[in-house]
C-alpha cells in the first residue's frame, strides 16, 4: 500500500465534518429553536440547548476526531494491520457520533425515540478489535527462556488506583441500565478497565537472557526482542501528552507507566521501555551485547 493512499485513506476522515454540516443544513429551518442536548439512562431528555449551539458541539466533536486520527495516522510512515484497524476504529466512531446526532435530530424534528444501541455494540467491538491487534502483533518469535541474565519491573499502582475509579463507576452502572446492549457495553469497558489496572499494578516486565528481551505484562508476552536486532539504546524521556501503558503503532511503540526509560533502536522500528531507573535497563543491555559480540 503506497503512502499516498495511506493519506486519502486519513484524509476521508474530514467528510465526518461536512456530513454532519450537511446533515444539520437540510433540516435547519425545521429544527425548534431550543434542542435536546442530553438523555438519561431511559431515553428521556434532561438537558437543552439553542440549535446553533447544539451545531457548533457536533461540529466541535466530529472536527475534534478528525484532527486526533489525523495527528495520530499521518505519523505511522509504514501502515501495517494496527494502523489500518486504528484508522477504522475512527471511522466507526464518527459513524456512531454522526448516528447519535442524526437521532438526536430525529427527536427534536418527529418525537422519534433515542436509537444508539446499535452504535454503542459496533463501537465496543472496534475498540477490541484494535486492543487484540495491538497485542497479538508484532510480538516476534518466542526466545529460549534459558540463561536469564537480570529481570526488570516496571509497574505503576498509582496509575492503577487512578484506572480503578473509573471502572467502579461503569460497575455501578451496569445495575441502572436495563437495555441489554448497553449492559454488554459498559460490561466490556468495565473489563478493560479492571485489566488496565491490574496491567499498571502488575507492571512490565522485562526479562534479559543472552538471546535477547522479552516484555511481558499479566503473564501475556508482548514482545521479543532478539539481541542481534538491537542497534543503539539510550535513556529517553517520554511526554505524558504519549500517554501510558502500551502506546504506539507503526514503527513505534512504548511499554510505560512513567515519564523515564530508555529508547531502543532496533531493526524493526523504536522500543521504549519505561523505568525509573533507565541505567539499570542500559546496564543490562550492555550486557546481552557483550554476550552477543
Amino acid at each position: 500500500m503506497s503512502r499516498a493512499t495511506w493519506k486519502i485513506a486519513i484524509a476521508l476522515l474530514w467528510l465526518g465534518p461536512l456530513a454532519v454540516a450537511l446533515r444539520y443544513w437540510q433540516v435547519w429551518n425545521a429544527l425548534p429553536a431550543r434542542m435536546a442536548s442530553h438523555f438519561d439512562l431511559a431515553g428521556n431528555p434532561n438537558s437543552w440547548m439553542p440549535r446553533e449551539i447544539s451545531l457548533l458541539f457536533a461540529l466541535g466533536m466530529m472536527a475534534a476526531m478528525s484532527i486526533t486520527g489525523t495527528a495520530i495516522l499521518l505519523r505511522v510512515r509504514k501502515p501495517e494491520l494496527l494502523g489500518w484497524s486504528v484508522l477504522g476504529m475512527f471511522y466507526v466512531m464518527e459513524g456512531v457520533f454522526y448516528r447519535v446526532e442524526a437521532s438526536v435530530l430525529n427527536y427534536s424534528l418527529y418525537g422519534k425515540p433515542i436509537e444508539i444501541r446499535s452504535a454503542l455494540l459496533l463501537s465496543t467491538l472496534a475498540a477490541l478489535w484494535v486492543i487484540v491487534v495491538a497485542l497479538g502483533g508484532k510480538r516476534g518469535r518466542n526466545l529460549p527462556t534459558d540463561q536469564v541474565i537480570a529481570r526488570e519491573t516496571h509497574a505503576a499502582p498509582l496509575w492503577s488506583l487512578v484506572l480503578l475509579l473509573p471502572t467502579l463507576i461503569v460497575i455501578g452502572l451496569l445495575t441502572r441500565v436495563p437495555v441489554v446492549p448497553v449492559k454488554i457495553a459498559l460490561c466490556a469497558s468495565a473489563l478493560l478497565m479492571f485489566a488496565a489496572a491490574a496491567a499498571a499494578w502488575s507492571g512490565f516486565q522485562y526479562v534479559f537472557t543472552q538471546h535477547g528481551l522479552e516484555i511481558s505484562t499479566l503473564g501475556f508476552r508482548l514482545r521479543s526482542i532478539p539481541v542481534s536486532h538491537i542497534r543503539h539504546y539510550a535513556p529517553g524521556a517520554w511526554s505524558p501528552l504519549g500517554g501510558y501503558g502500551i502506546r504506539g503503532i507503526g514503527e513505534k511503540r512504548g511499554y510505560v507507566w512513567g515519564n523515564k526509560g530508555v529508547r531502543i533502536q532496533t531493526s524493526d522500528g523504536e522500543v521504549f521501555l519505561g523505568h525509573s531507573h533507565p541505567e539499570r535497563i542500559v546496564h543490562d543491555l550492555d550486557v546481552i551485547k557483550q554476550f552477543s559480540q
